[in-house]
């Protein structure tokens, strides 16, 4: 093994050996793809950490205690408050390590990264906090996990019990476990939370759909409803619940097979299923839901409708 540094020592890239300048940026980059963005949760599951692709711009790697080399198990180590920092972007954990393969004629290929204890990835505009971050570079999949999994964004906040992932080449992010997204006084809950991406001409990335399946939860400040599945539109900002839906307002209760939530307009439209017989409701008298879309009438002679 070799080491470089001392307690509280730092480096910058360009003043590295080449292997250990090699892991540094390509971990730096890779575990920036940690985070996410967007719309309920395009902020909160998609855009990645601005600032730590790869580029000319060196990576900063500190690190309290040392930067090691691990010829045996074939592996570089930033130990003890670690950081690498490209641009605005930061990953920090208490331990960075980037394992690398031999290959003929290129040198050494890093194919795992491994961000463990206290892991923070910070942009300008949003943090991902976990216990551990693993980026398999091959498969180009990044999961974070730990217990008190949260991404936080300057509209959302992104809560999951079992893991925030990131699959890169199929453009998606995903929340596990009792997933929460929250923006305002609208929230989204689901067993599993999963973001569509799409690139934009500028080559930036936005969340274009939020599916959600098991025990789906939306709450509004109106409204609770409650389905099988979730298919939420960002451009539209309306919901379409699935499966055994119920929505409450109140004291009052609609259910049906299907429904939709327009979180723009507060109106709600439950929907009859082919095989689960008609709408059906438990309406309040002095209240009423506004479920088909329409207004309700005025009040005449002082009655109320």
């Amino acid at each position: 093994m070799q080491r470089w540094g001392k307690p509280g020592a730092g480096f910058a890239a360009p003043s590295t050996p080449d292997g250990v300048l090699r892991a540094c940026r390509a971990a730096g980059l890779a575990l920036a793809l940690m985070a996410g963005g967007g719309g309920m949760v395009e902020g909160a599951l998609a855009q990645g950490l601005p600032g730590m692709a790869a580029g000319k711009t060196p990576v900063e790697v500190n690190a309290d205690q040392a930067i090691e080399w691990h010829q045996d198990v074939r592996a570089y180590v930033a130990r003890g408050n670690a950081s690498a920092k490209r641009g605005e972007s930061t990953v920090y954990a208490d331990v960075l390590t980037a394992y690398y393969r031999e290959v003929p004629g290129k040198g050494n290929e890093v194919f795992q990264l491994v961000a463990e204890g206290s892991v923070r990835l910070v942009s300008p505009t949003q943090q991902v906090f976990g216990d551990r971050g693993v980026y398999d570079v091959d498969k180009q999949i990044a999961v974070v996990t730990g217990k008190a999994l949260k991404l936080i964004t300057t509209k959302d906040v992104v809560t999951a019990r079992d893991s925030l992932e990131y699959y890169e080449a199929r453009e998606l992010t995903v929340a596990r476990g009792d997933a929460v997204a929250v923006r305002g006084t609208d929230r989204m809950r689901a067993d599993v939370l999963i973001g569509q991406l799409k690139k934009m001409p500028d080559g930036s990335t936005q969340m274009e759909r939020i599916d959600g399946s098991g025990n789906v939860v939306v709450t509004t400040i109106n409204d609770v409803a409650v389905s099988d599945k979730l298919i939420y539109s960002i451009a539209d900002n309306v919901a379409v619940l699935i499966g055994n839906v119920k929505i409450t307002r109140g004291d009052n209760q609609i259910n049906g097979e299907s429904a939709e939530m327009n979180m723009t307009t507060k109106v709600n439209r439950v929907i009859a299923g082919p095989n689960a017989g008609r709408v059906n409701g438990l309406l309040i008298s002095g209240q009423k839901p506004e479920a088909d879309g329409k207004a309700p009438p005025k009040p005449v002679d002082g009655k109320k409708p």
